[in-house]
């Protein structure tokens, strides 16, 4: 079943614009399968996922471009780097737009090639598992979001469900289109055979992980910790590895699209504020899997709903962003006196607060510390809380209360 995603509008006009696409993500979010439904049929496709045409890419990959000319889609280019520097030359000989559509699921290989050969002629675009807009065919009408009127009036068409049960079976099944586009499919056995693989094929021949045992104590740990301050030195006690490690194993979960560190607001102005990042997992079914929660029912009423649904906000606000082909400039707040902001949108000068609860009863103690940063000098815009209300419903002039259903 093949399904609309919203980066497709937005493909074309950039295929036009540049000889090189890159489509980024993690493994299995439908990078090649939005490629297959962009390209016409004359495109050729050739994967190196294959053995034989990885190893001619990376022991000779102007031989590589001559058996496949642009125009061309590659898939999983992170096992031939140095097929970047042939691209390159290629591009520069023909000077036109649309030659290579690229994909690869592990950005830091990814981006150090690209920034040393490639710049200037590619567009980077991420891709996450499927988002509740696109889940529920409306892939073509899903801007960004914002907490503004405009935004709200157009959410407020979907109709996409809301109910409680109903976001933590979404939380608890995940954005995989393999798991959410096929009822029959096996959720558990999918997951490990994803860790398994993911292990296997990006960790192993790509980071070079010594054990790997330890590696998924340490994913299991990050996923314990979703919508938490990142404190490394307590993650590698706990899993047994020296902090070193540590950072660089968080540096591959990173980078290979499965966690994103949100980093917190700070400026000169003011030494009280909190410096280290929030980790959030990108797909939430994996995390659930990872924490070994059994079904939606038994997460709703476990300890961490609360953290899963703030990371299930934050991973859907980014798709809104990435998967229009824009990069958003996110923050959260927390100062040393507590005072804190799940997350803030910076916009034309402006900061649009948000905060995410687990209640269908807002109030306006919950938006307290919007005030804190109006006294930092910060320009705020609208605001809003991301909660399980039916509707929008005003808190206070400029602050609404929003279902999670319409992000």
């Amino acid at each position: 079943m093949l399904i609309d995603r919203t980066l497709t509008s937005r493909f074309n006009d950039i295929s036009n614009a540049f000889p090189v696409v890159l489509i980024t993500g993690p493994r299995q979010v439908g990078k090649t399968t939005l490629l297959e439904q962009c390209m016409s049929k004359t495109v050729t496709y050739v994967t190196l996922d294959s053995l034989t045409d990885r190893a001619l890419a990376q022991e000779d990959p102007t031989l590589f471009l001559q058996r496949y000319p642009p125009p061309v889609v590659i898939d999983e280019i992170q096992y031939a780097p140095g097929l970047f520097s042939a691209i390159k030359l290629a591009v520069d000989k023909r000077r036109q737009t649309g030659l290579f559509w690229l994909t690869g699921s592990q950005k830091f290989h990814l981006m150090r090639g690209v920034s040393e050969s490639l710049a200037g002629r590619v567009a980077v675009l991420d891709l996450l598992g499927l988002s509740l807009a696109e889940i529920h065919g409306q892939a073509a009408d899903s801007p960004p979001f914002l907490p503004n009127a405009d935004y709200l009036k157009s959410s407020a068409m979907h109709g996409r469900p809301s109910s409680l049960m109903q976001i933590f079976e979404r939380i608890w099944t995940g954005s995989f289109p393999a798991v959410v586009l096929n009822p029959k499919m096996d959720r558990e056995l999918f997951y490990k055979s994803y860790l398994q693989t993911y292990v296997e094929r990006d960790v192993r021949d790509l980071a070079r992980v010594g054990d790997e045992g330890a590696f998924v104590r340490f994913l299991r740990a990050a996923a314990a910790r979703t919508g938490q301050l990142l404190n490394i030195a307590e993650m590698a006690r706990d899993v047994g590895v020296d902090a070193k490690t540590a950072r660089s194993w968080l540096s591959i979960l990173e980078t290979s699209g499965l966690i994103y560190l949100l980093q917190p607001y700070h400026s000169n102005l003011s030494k009280r504020l909190v410096k280290a990042p929030k980790l959030y997992f990108l797909d939430t079914g994996l995390c659930c899997h990872l924490t070994r929660w059994t079904s939606a029912a038994v997460l709703e009423a476990g300890a961490m709903s609360g953290a899963l649904l703030e990371t299930f906000v934050i991973a859907e606000i980014l798709k809104s962003y990435w998967h229009n082909a824009k990069c958003p400039v996110l923050y959260f707040y927390r100062d040393k006196d507590q005072k804190e902001v799940d997350l803030l949108i910076e916009q034309d000068g402006q900061f649009y607060p948000v905060e995410i609860k687990k209640t269908a009863s807002p109030n306006v103690g919950m938006i307290k510390s919007f005030k804190t940063m109006e006294k930092r000098g910060m320009t705020i815009g609208p605001g809003a809380v991301v909660c399980l209300v039916d509707h929008c419903v005003p808190i206070t002039r400029g602050v609404d209360a929003i279902p999670v259903g319409y992000i």
